[in-house]
């Protein structure tokens, strides 16, 4: 599979980006950073290390491998509270009650590109989505093509649909500052954003043929949890549309073809326009 060409970030400079993971907790990735900065936000827990499969999503922060849901049940998919192991050279697997999920990550030309293979039986449907919480300030922002059609998934009520970047009359491409507010939101069919936190620049892009690609969006301005708020900002690749799988219309959810195989790429790419030390 080859990755699509990118174009660069008008008056930034590609730096290059380098990831950590634990694979032995849910494959979750650790660490996103460049020279200058953490891309990746965290939250202090204990817990994350003491889960099992059925266990309550718990919230550390970093980046989580959510599939073949999001929300729903499980919370948050099957793979995020199994171990992975090592199944070739930077090859890990990890097996879930109806799948087999591999991933490999590598840093190439200063990005960092992620290969994902999942096998199962042909036509099971599954949701996917590398569940990144950035950790980024109140003047940060999301870019994404101007009327990219928007689900909203506000915390009661209907859920709205309209164009990008204000679906529902409220602008979300601006990641800040607390409000108390928190909604999701999936871009449908938008399979590359950019977000801008300052002199930093983090582009983020899905290639999977053939299958539905969107970016979803988790802005939580300090308004969830309702008795311990806190803020954390996810932007989130995804394969379908929709959170919960068993909301997915026919078009909403990847499909398993004859070959029993769905490949995917996520490419990861920082640009800044800091002074370079000398």
């Amino acid at each position: 599979m080859r990755a699509t060409a990118r174009s660069p970030v008008p008056g930034r400079r590609r730096t290059p980006l380098r990831a950590a993971l634990d694979h032995a907790h849910g494959g979750r990735w650790t660490s996103l950073r460049t020279t200058d900065r953490e891309w990746l936000w965290h939250r202090s827990t204990t817990d994350r290390h003491l889960v099992w499969p059925g266990h309550p999503f718990v919230d550390a922060g970093g980046l989580e491998e959510c599939v073949p849901t999001v929300r729903g049940v499980p919370d948050h998919g099957h793979a995020w509270s199994r171990p992975w192991r090592q199944t070739g050279a930077n090859l890990w697997t990890t097996h879930c009650p109806d799948f087999v999920l591999s991933r490999s990550v590598r840093a190439r030309s200063g990005a960092v590109v992620a290969d994902y293979t999942l096998s199962a039986e042909p036509g099971y449907r599954f949701v996917w989505a590398a569940h990144a919480l950035l950790d980024v300030g109140e003047d940060a922002t999301l870019t994404a093509p101007a009327g990219a059609p928007t689900r909203v998934y506000p915390d009661a009520g209907p859920t709205p649909s309209g164009p990008w970047p204000a679906p529902d009359g409220t602008r979300l491409d601006v990641l800040g500052p607390d409000d108390a507010t928190a909604v999701g939101a999936i871009l449908l069919g938008c399979a590359s954003v950019l977000v801008t936190d300052g002199p930093d620049a983090l582009d983020m892009s899905l290639h999977c043929p053939g299958q539905p690609v969107s970016t979803a969006l988790w802005r939580n301005l300090r308004g969830w949890p309702p008795e311990q708020p806190y803020r954390s900002i996810g932007v989130e690749p995804m394969l379908g549309g929709v959170f919960d799988l068993a909301e997915a219309g026919p078009d909403e959810a990847a499909t398993v073809p004859a070959s029993g195989v769905v490949s995917w790429r996520l490419t990861l790419t920082a640009h800044t326009n800091r002074k370079e030390q000398r």
